[in-house]
């Protein structure tokens, strides 16, 4: 559908870069499956059809007689050569020619006539006009059999470079469902049952065993987890969650079982209402219309008003014959054989290049909208940071050393499966230390573990576990709490010996992003679900210049209008579900690549690593694709303004008229030289620590 909201033949084929939500191709809603073959099913029958149409041109065009004498060779004195181009030419036009056909219907019922129209135009006056040649109708220098073959399949290939291009390989929409489990456990009697998570009404009981997710929105009616709600929230430490507490689909109990009573199913779950602002997103960001078809439709009229006059002109100078020739070959001529490269061919070479540096285009246009950003939106959970707790500070108390708390609490921790714990060994396990056995571990949801370590008792935990011991919490607690830190208190036979602070680590690159980014010219703003606090501490160490904490999922997509409501260009930067509807809402979403399906579904850019210095890589390919792009069409619309005057005779008074077979020598050689000029795009070196280097320059030469 086009930005009009007609529906446009080939939109579905991957022209004019639309993005439409999964919805609009006939998805299930609630099925979450089952979308994307469709388009590659396109792209696929797209592919087929250029190559059975390239076989069909070859004897169009090698046996047509206007060809041979343009090349200088015989054909064969045989009738059967005569009728070789108009009968295969005929499937060619009807075949082939389809998809633009029917779009130039499509653009002359909406009124809006564009590149469509115009090939539409010129294959069908050189099909009727090489017919009229063929049946000695017309003059036989109007037979375009070959033209109208190569024409076809000149187009047929920009469209299939195009498609594959564009060609999108998650549904966002289909990633959302993705996140619930493929079973729910119902509680019927004294049974419990396997159902589909569909099935569940409002009042079921459902279990949740550990590390599993909640089927559906519910309050907790027996036990207590800590639940990873990263995925709908962006929070990066696990919430704790227990009886009366509420609990949304998609979330995961990673350390104990839960009852949950349900109480939304279906389209009122929490995620179902994210999948709802992602839809929506999708539906209302507004798409410019593709400046090839701009400018295709400034030829058309062009075309048009050329051919009339000439018709006119000829006529009145008493030479029909002339004025017929004239005309048709004006038509044909006007028809923008390098115009339908000018783009794909572009967008094909930089996406190539671009994938080869870790980016990812999904979204042609939001490549070309990145070069107009001055605002960088940026999540802060495993965008800037690693997006898990890490061990980043360790005190110890008395004659205790920091390794030495560190081993005591890695080995206690060591038969825990819950995500601090894991950070705890791994930071241990980076040192180097040698963590020794532990025996009768135990765990204390919200309370911590609690082991036999060398002979002593080792407990690590949080401040219920100090309550428990009558211990007092230790001074530099209160530092890292205002920092946001999680603490760990490390207790050895009822007594504190250390204690550890644990946060989500910022990435290495952020702070280079950072300042490359402010160099560049834009405003960085960091937005997250994350307390006030530790948003504070991580936007001051990296120079942010705005943050926007505690922002939930439905809030998101509102700050994203607040700042285009400020008149700014937003390129939104995320990893998670709850990052989607920002994604979609943005003027270019960009989803780092090691997030979640339905970030990646959402965004027009995907960043395959997870540096988020390749933000300034997605600058520079956008301001050297669209320089390209202007380029080319400089090239392609030239050819015609010049060629078109001089095939309608506008130098005739002086005894020039441009053969017909010179128009289709220049029509080739302007396809040339867009083809040659958008190879030179293979020079760009689109390294995140490059890009870094190169993107600030190119500003300034771009303003």
């Amino acid at each position: 559908m086009n930005k009009h909201g007609d529906h446009h033949p080939i939109d579905h084929m991957g022209h004019g870069g639309h993005r439409a939500p999964a919805s609009r191709h006939g998805h299930d809603q609630h099925s979450g499956h089952g979308g994307h073959s469709g388009q590659g099913d396109h792209v696929g029958r797209f592919r087929r059809l250029f190559w059975i149409m390239l076989i069909l041109a070859v004897p169009v065009v090698g046996f047509n007689e206007m060809f041979a004498h343009l090349i200088g060779y015989h054909l064969p004195d045989a009738e059967w050569v005569w009728w070789v181009s108009p009968v295969l030419g005929t499937v060619v036009y009807l075949w082939g020619g389809w998809p633009f056909l029917t779009g130039a219907v499509s653009e002359v019922r909406s009124r809006r006539p564009g590149m469509m129209l115009l090939i539409g135009l010129a294959i069908t006056v050189a099909f009727a006009s090489s017919w009229g040649a063929s049946l000695r109708l017309f003059e036989h220098e109007l037979n375009f059999w070959w033209e109208l073959a190569l024409l076809v399949v000149i187009m047929l290939l920009g469209h299939w470079i195009e498609m594959r291009s564009l060609a999108q390989s998650t549904s966002a929409l289909d990633s959302l469902s993705a996140l619930l489990p493929d079973q729910a456990e119902k509680v019927s009697g004294d049974e419990v049952v396997r159902v589909a998570p569909g099935d569940l009404l409002v009042g079921d009981v459902a279990v949740v065993r550990p590390g599993s997710a909640v089927p559906a929105d519910g309050t907790i009616v027996d036990g207590a987890a800590s639940m990873d709600e990263s995925m709908v929230t962006g929070e990066s430490r696990t919430v704790r969650r227990e009886k009366g507490a509420t609990v949304v689909a998609g979330t995961v109990a990673t350390d104990s079982g839960l009852r949950v009573r349900i109480t939304a199913t279906g389209d009122d779950t929490a995620l179902a209402g994210i999948r709802k602002l992602v839809a929506d997103a999708q539906a209302s960001s507004s798409r410019a219309q593709r400046i090839a078809d701009t400018a295709a439709a400034w030829l058309f009229w062009f075309a048009l008003v050329a051919a009339a006059v000439t018709a006119v002109v000829w006529s009145l100078v008493g030479l029909p014959g002339d004025a017929v020739v004239r005309t048709i070959t004006v038509l044909v001529i006007a028809c923008p054989h390098a115009l339908g490269l000018a783009i794909p061919l572009v967008v094909s070479i930089a996406t190539e290049r671009a994938a080869r540096s870790g980016v990812l285009v999904k979204d042609r246009l939001a490549l070309e909208s990145m070069r107009t950003v001055d605002a960088v939106l940026l999540d802060k959970t495993g965008t800037l940071t690693l997006g898990e707790p890490t061990v980043t500070a360790i005190h110890p108390v008395g004659d205790r050393d920091r390794n030495e708390v560190l081993a005591l609490a890695a080995a206690a921790e060591s038969g825990s499966e819950h995500p601090l714990a894991k950070a705890v060994a791994g930071a241990a396990r980076i040192r180097g230390l040698t963590v020794a056995p532990a025996r009768d571990f135990s765990s204390s949801p919200a309370v911590g573990v609690k082991a036999t370590v060398g002979g002593g008792v080792i407990e690590v935990g949080g401040p219920y576990l100090l309550e428990q011991r009558r211990q007092p919490e230790l001074a530099i607690a209160d530092q890292w709490r205002a920092e946001g830190a999680i603490i760990l208190h490390v207790l050895a036979d009822g007594h504190v010996v250390g204690a550890l602070r644990l946060a989500d680590e910022i990435r290495p690159e952020s702070r280079e992003a950072v300042e490359a980014l402010h160099v560049a010219g834009a405003e960085v703003v960091m937005i997250t679900g994350d307390a006030q606090a530790v948003a504070d501490a991580v936007a001051s160490e990296l120079g942010i210049d705005r943050v926007l904490a505690g922002v939930r999922p439905e809030d998101k997509a509102a700050k994203v209008a607040e700042l285009q409501s400020e008149g700014r260009k937003v390129a939104m930067v995320g990893d998670g579900v709850n990052d989607a509807p920002a994604l979609t809402r943005a003027d270019v979403g960009i989803a780092i690549g090691a997030g979640t399906d339905v970030a990646i579904g959402s965004a027009g850019v995907i960043l395959a690593s997870s540096d988020p210095r390749s933000v300034l890589s997605v600058i520079e390919l956008s301001r050297a694709s669209y320089r390209k792009m202007r380029q080319n069409l400089w090239w392609a619309a030239g050819y015609n303004l010049i060629s078109v005057p001089l095939a309608a005779g506008v130098l005739a008074p002086v005894g020039f008229v441009l053969p017909m077979g010179v128009g289709a020598i220049l029509m080739s050689a302007s396809t040339v030289v867009v083809a040659l000029n958008a190879q030179l795009l293979r020079r760009l070196d689109l390294r995140p620590h490059v890009a870094t280097r190169a993107a600030p320059s190119s500003r300034r030469r771009s303003a």
